[in-house]
């Protein structure tokens, strides 16, 4: 079912103009139940992890985590989102030039806990912020081009530090309803990007149809939770 949405491509540029436009539906004001939920799994005993959020937005998650004690980097296409998360959060911020990735700005809090860096994701590596304990991904796999997945998983891997606890969601929903985005991504999909280098275990599957998704013409819709972790090296 992969093929109905193979060749769907969103610019950044369309990005940019949905967050200019307040076209942001997938915007939840309130944290992620399921990272609530499965956070426990995701901290498993550990302070003051470092999570990165891929695409974040202006999620108010990455606030919920910095109270907890921890610190927080995303990556954001659009410089209006990552604002308005310092504004609306009532956070003074600074914000510099990363030289090395050209063209990008990192935007960070008083007390550098949250750090977001206005970039096209493929321009980020560990060479600009190290890697990472944890990660949340939620909108972002489901987000990037069909075409770019493998890519995207190769990068996600490569943030990941040896005890990287990674949260992902996924949607499930038949394709030939909705176009997308987000896109349809299937668990076969998740085992088969990530399943050489990770363990993939799926934590919770939960019935996400909304009205809104109803007016995408859907009639079911499933988020799922994975955690991955890497293989130990042999």
């Amino acid at each position: 079912m992969l093929e109905q949405q193979a060749d769907r491509v969103m610019e950044l540029s369309e990005w940019s103009q949905r967050w200019q436009e307040n076209k942001i539906g997938f915007h939840q004001p309130e944290v992620h139940s399921m990272l609530q939920t499965n956070y426990e799994a995701v901290v498993n005993g550990r302070s003051a992890v470092r999570w990165f959020f891929p695409l974040c937005g202006k999620a108010v998650d990455m606030k919920w985590l910095a109270d907890l004690g921890h610190s927080v980097v995303g990556v954001e296409i659009s410089e209006m989102a990552i604002r308005q998360f310092f504004q609306e959060n009532k956070m003074t911020f600074s914000e510099e030039d990363v030289p090395a990735v050209p063209g990008a700005k990192v935007f960070q809090n008083s007390d550098r806990s949250v750090s977001l860096y206005q970039c096209d994701l493929f321009s980020f590596s560990s060479a600009v912020a190290g890697r990472f304990g944890a990660i949340w991904d939620r909108g972002s796999l489901v987000a990037i081009n069909p075409r770019d997945r493998d890519r995207y998983a190769a990068l996600i891997v490569s943030l990941m530090a040896p005890d990287c606890r990674y949260l992902l969601d996924t949607l499930l929903y038949n394709p030939e309803l909705y176009k997308g985005p987000p896109f349809f991504v299937p668990d076969e999909q998740v085992q088969s990007l990530f399943g050489g280098r990770c363990d993939v275990e799926l934590l919770q599957s939960v019935d996400a149809l909304t009205d809104r998704q109803r007016a995408w013409g859907l009639d079911a819709l499933t988020e799922n939770v994975h955690l991955l972790t890497l293989k130990a090296a042999n």
